[in-house]
């Protein structure tokens, strides 16, 4: 069963859009002042020790922003560095723009074998700050662009996510990049 959270997206339902960005204050001023999206909430210049890429320990260096566009969470992402990840094989591959969709999960290690039975194969993983485990998966349907990320449903993601979704209500374009934590 579903669970609703207080960013007004159930779980185990679509609450993410991600996009991999060649400058990530670039593309929020696009956001920001073009799309009336915001604020977003900056995690700069990040080195996950824990980040998993096709079967290597790889931790590559990232920031991240996220804002909600009603009730979406709208994550941009740009990698600093020339390390293997799932961002810089997105951008070889297509470019950069459409990454991947996030479903939120309330036991996500117990809805992998779902996905794997659907045709989904884990390409990536690492820890995130709101706790827990984040799992990229990708299939060969050519008409599901981008990989699945299945995000876990915990109190910090809760919380997190539910006070950028309220500093989204009445943004008045005023302090456009706050800190993430």
């Amino acid at each position: 069963m579903a669970t609703m959270t207080g960013f007004g997206r159930p779980s185990k339902t679509v609450m993410q859009t991600a996009f991999v960005v060649e400058d990530i204050m670039a593309a929020i001023q696009i956001y920001t002042r073009t799309l009336n999206i915001g604020p977003f909430f900056l995690l700069s210049h990040a080195k996950n020790p824990a980040r998993m890429y096709r079967g290597m320990n790889v931790p590559c260096e990232i920031s991240l922003a996220m804002a909600f566009a009603g009730n979406m969470n709208i994550e941009l992402i740009q990698q600093h560095d020339d390390e293997p990840s799932l961002f810089k094989e997105q951008i070889e591959q297509h470019g950069y723009g459409f990454h991947h969709y996030g479903v939120a999960h309330e036991d996500v290690e117990a809805a992998l074998p779902l996905y794997s039975g659907e045709g989904f194969e884990v390409v990536s993983s690492n820890t995130v700050p709101t706790g827990g485990t984040v799992y990229f998966l990708e299939d060969d349907n050519p008409a599901q662009p981008g990989y699945l990320e299945l995000l876990p449903y915990t109190a910090g993601m809760e919380e997190t996510f539910t006070r950028f979704w309220q500093a989204a209500q009445d943004w008045d374009g005023s302090d456009p990049v706050r800190p993430f934590a």
